[in-house]
């Protein structure tokens, strides 16, 4: 009888690395969100849905793309950013810090930033733990 080879995960296979993946803390009133290699729009509205069906839009948030560099046209970020903008309208959305440690995506995350001109704080960082230090410092949404 041939040999069948090593037992596998019977899910691993079915479970798809998704671009965007996220965590939200309902005690600490925190996201944390990390996107890497190649992102569409589609994936970022996806970590909007999500967000905003936890409940979580109001939170502080971090969002590092430090990993997708060129992944996004700049009229996908200006979208984007203005899609932030209607759920201001529609809500309070929680401050920002964005970490954008290359050069590429720190440009992206100022294209994006630029256009998200919601009433919020909102700040990108080059390194984590000056951005995390930062929204720290940002008040605690109510709840």
């Amino acid at each position: 009888m041939p040999s069948q080879g090593p037992a596998r995960h019977p899910f691993r296979a079915r479970i798809p690395i998704m671009p965007v993946q996220w965590t939200i803390s309902h005690t600490d009133r925190l996201v944390v969100a990390v996107a890497r290699d190649k992102v569409t729009v589609s994936d970022i509205e996806r970590y909007f849905a999500g967000v905003t069906a936890d409940g979580a839009m109001g939170y502080r948030k971090i969002f590092e793309i430090t990993h997708t560099p060129g992944a996004l046209s700049d009229e996908n970020l200006q979208a984007l950013g203005a899609r932030v903008v209607l759920y201001a309208q529609h809500g309070q959305v929680g401050p920002l810090a964005i970490v954008a440690a290359s050069d590429s995506s720190f440009g992206q995350a100022r294209t994006f930033a630029a256009a998200a001109t919601a009433r919020r704080p909102l700040a990108i960082f080059r390194e984590l733990h000056l951005a995390r230090q930062w929204l720290d410092a940002q008040p605690v949404p109510d709840g």
